[in-house]
C-alpha cells in the first residue's frame, strides 16, 4: 500500500494528545456541575411529598394510549434536543472563546447519569410549578438528557470539518448566516444528524422507564406511558403484562423505523459528497410512495416552495451578509471580566455549600463509593471487550457486503431501538438462578445498551474505506490477517475510538439501572457506583446521591481525557487518509 494513501506518522505530541487536557476551564465546569446538583438537592427539601402519583393500569387496552403519551414525550424531548444541538454546536464551532467552556461542559454533562438529574429537574420544578406540569416537563427534560449530547457532538464535528473550498464558495456568493446554514452547514451535517437522531431515540427508549416512574425517598413520581407500564409490570412480576408491553413497544419502534427513519435515510443520501453515485443507495417504500404522490408534489410546488422563498427573503433582509468581526472594545472587555468574576464568586459559594453537605458522609459511605467505582469500572471494561469482540467482524461484514447488509441492517436498526431495560426483568428470571447472577445481568444490560454505538461506528468506518484501497490490497494479494492488519483495522481505528467513547459513557450511565433492580416487589442490587446512586435516590439520601454522582462524573471525565482523547488524537495523527 502506498504511503501517500494511508499516512503513518510516528511522531506523537503528549500535549496535543490530551495528556495535559485537564485545564482550569475543566475544573470550573466541574465546579459548576457540583453547584447545579447541590441546588437541585436543596430544592428537593421543599418539594411536595407526592409528584404525579397516578396509578398505572396493567389493562392491555390502555397500551395504545400509553404508547401515544410516550411517543409525544419522546418527540418533545427530541425537538428540544434538535434546537439545543443546532444552537449549541454552532456557537461552539464558530466562537473559539466560547468553545473553551462549552465543549468541556458538554463532556461533563454527558457523564452525569440521568437519575442524578432528578433532584435538579423533577423536585426543583415541583417546588415552583403545579405538580402535573412539573411532572411532564421533568419527564421531557430527563429524556432530553439521554438524547442531546451525541447529536451535539456530531453536529459540532460536522461544522468543524466542512471542506475549505465549500466555505470559500459560500463567501464568494456572499451568503448570510441563514443561507449558509440552510445551503451548506445543514446539508453537510444532515447524514450524521439523522443517524445520531436514530441513536438518540434508542437512548430515549432505554431510559424511558426511568423517566416515567420512580421514587425519590417518600416522593412518588409516575406518568401514564409505556415505560411506566413496563416498570409497573416488572414490579408486580406480571410476565403477561410485560409481554403485552414489549409487543406494543416493538410495534411502535417498527412503525417509526418504516415511516420516519428509513425515509429520512433514503432522503439524506442526496447529501453525500461523492463523485460517483452509489451502486446500492438506501431505499424506502414510504419515501418512494410520498415522492410519487401527486398531492405531495402539488403541496411542495404550490404551498411549501412559495412559503420557503418568502421565509428566505425575510431572513435575508433581517440578517444581511456578515462582516468581519471587530475586536472587542475596552468596555466590553471590562464587562466580560466583571461577569466572569461574578460567576466565579457564585461558583465558589455554591462549592462551599456542596462541600458542607459532603462532609455529612461518614467513612463507611465513602468506602462504599470507592468500592462501587472499582466494581462498575470492571463491568464497563468487560462489556466493552465483549462488544468489540463481535461488533468488529459483524460490522465489517455489513459495511462491505451489500447483500448481507440488505438483510441484517434493518434487523440491527430495530434491535438497537428496543430498550434493554424493558427486556431486563425477563432476563432476570433466568440469570438470577446462576451463581453471580446479578453481576452477570449487570454486564449483560450494559452490553445491550452500549454495543450498538460500536456497531454503527464500525459499519460507518467499513463503508468509508475507499474503493481504490480495496483494489490495491487485492492486487497485492493481501488476504486474511494481513488484509485486516494493513487495511481494515487502520481504517476502522478512528471510528472504533469514537464508538468506544460513547459506549463507555453509556455503560457507566446504564449502571444506574443495571446494578439496582426492583422485580416482583423485591430489590436486587450488587456492589457498584450505579447501585449507590440508585439506592441514595430511592432512600432520599441526598449527600450520598451528590457524592456518588460527582465521583462518577469525575471518573468518566478522567477516563475520557486521559484514555480516550489521547487515542483519538493518535488516530488523527497516525491513521489518516490523505
Amino acid at each position: 500500500m502506498k504511503k501517500s494513501e494511508l499516512t503513518f506518522r510516528q511522531n506523537f505530541d503528549p500535549e496535543r494528545s490530551g495528556l495535559r487536557s485537564l485545564q482550569v476551564v475543566d475544573w470550573l465546569v466541574l465546579i459548576g456541575i457540583v453547584v447545579l446538583i447541590y441546588v437541585g438537592v436543596r430544592l428537593a427539601v421543599n418539594a411536595p411529598e407526592t409528584v404525579g402519583g397516578r396509578q398505572i393500569s396493567l389493562d392491555p387496552s390502555r397500551l395504545p394510549l400509553y404508547a401515544l403519551y410516550s411517543v409525544l414525550r419522546m418527540l418533545g424531548a427530541y425537538l428540544l434536543s434538535v434546537v439545543f444541538t443546532l444552537i449549541y454546536g454552532r456557537v461552539a464551532a464558530y466562537n473559539p472563546r466560547a468553545e473553551k467552556v462549552m465543549m468541556p461542559l458538554l463532556d461533563v454533562l454527558q457523564s452525569v447519569p440521568i437519575l442524578s438529574f432528578l433532584p435538579v429537574v423533577l423536585l426543583g420544578l415541583s417546588a415552583i410549578l403545579p405538580q402535573n406540569i412539573a411532572a411532564e416537563l421533568a419527564s421531557v427534560v430527563l429524556i432530553f438528557t439521554s438524547q442531546a449530547w451525541n447529536m451535539t457532538f456530531a453536529w459540532y464535528q460536522s461544522l468543524t470539518t466542512i471542506p475549505k473550498e465549500l466555505r470559500e464558495a459560500s463567501a464568494i456568493f456572499r451568503l448570510n448566516s441563514w443561507l449558509r446554514f440552510k445551503n451548506l452547514e445543514l446539508p453537510f451535517g444532515m447524514i450524521s444528524l439523522i443517524w445520531n437522531s436514530m441513536m438518540s431515540w434508542a437512548g430515549g427508549w432505554f431510559f424511558l422507564m426511568a423517566a416515567e416512574i420512580f421514587t425519590v425517598g417518600q416522593r412518588d413520581f409516575r406518568l401514564p406511558g409505556i415505560g411506566a407500564y413496563l416498570h409497573e409490570a416488572s414490579v408486580q412480576g406480571d410476565l403477561t403484562a410485560i409481554g403485552y408491553g414489549l409487543a406494543t413497544l416493538i410495534l411502535v419502534i417498527v412503525a417509526l423505523d418504516q415511516l420516519v427513519w428509513r425515509p429520512l435515510i433514503a432522503w439524506s443520501d442526496r447529501f453525500k459528497l461523492e463523485m460517483v453515485e452509489s451502486d446500492n443507495p438506501p431505499t424506502s417504500w414510504f419515501y418512494s410512495w410520498l415522492s410519487n404522490s401527486w398531492l405531495f408534489r402539488y403541496l411542495g410546488q404550490r404551498v411549501f416552495a412559495p412559503l420557503n422563498e418568502r421565509f428566505d427573503q425575510w431572513l435575508m433582509r433581517r440578517f444581511p451578509v456578515e462582516r468581519e468581526s471587530q475586536p472587542a472594545s475596552q468596555w466590553q472587555i471590562w464587562v466580560g471580566r466583571v461577569f466572569a468574576a461574578g460567576v466565579i464568586i457564585l461558583l465558589g459559594f455554591g462549592m462551599m455549600r456542596a462541600v458542607t453537605m459532603l462532609l455529612a458522609l461518614n467513612g463507611a459511605e465513602w468506602g462504599q463509593i470507592g468500592l462501587g467505582v472499582v466494581a462498575t469500572a470492571v463491568r464497563v471494561s468487560l462489556a466493552l471487550l465483549i462488544a468489540l469482540a463481535w461488533t468488529i467482524p459483524v460490522g465489517v461484514l455489513i459495511g462491505t457486503n451489500p447483500r448481507f447488509a440488505s438483510v441484517v441492517q434493518p434487523i440491527v436498526q430495530v434491535a438497537a431501538s428496543v430498550p434493554a431495560t424493558a427486556l431486563f426483568p425477563v432476563l432476570l428470571l433466568f440469570i438470577l438462578q446462576v451463581p453471580g447472577g446479578l453481576n452477570l445481568a449487570a454486564v449483560l444490560l450494559m452490553l445491550m445498551g452500549t454495543q450498538w454505538y460500536l456497531l454503527f461506528n464500525v459499519i460507518a468506518g467499513a463503508n468509508a474505506i475507499p474503493q481504490d484501497l480495496k483494489y490495491t490490497t487485492a492486487l497485492l494479494g493481501l488476504k486474511g490477517w494481513q488484509r485486516w492488519r494493513t487495511l481494515i483495522l487502520p481504517a476502522l481505528f478512528p471510528y472504533l475510538i469514537t464508538g468506544a467513547i460513547t459506549a463507555s459513557g453509556g455503560a457507566w450511565n446504564a449502571s444506574i439501572v443495571a446494578e439496582y433492580v426492583t422485580f416482583s416487589g423485591k430489590v436486587q442490587q450488587t456492589i457498584g457506583i450505579g447501585a449507590v446512586i440508585s439506592h441514595a435516590t430511592d432512600q432520599g439520601n441526598y449527600p450520598l446521591l451528590l457524592a456518588g454522582t460527582l465521583v462518577m462524573v469525575v471518573v468518566v471525565v478522567l477516563i475520557n481525557r486521559l484514555v480516550w482523547r489521547p487515542l483519538y488524537r493518535q488516530a488523527e495523527e497516525i491513521y489518516r487518509m490523505e
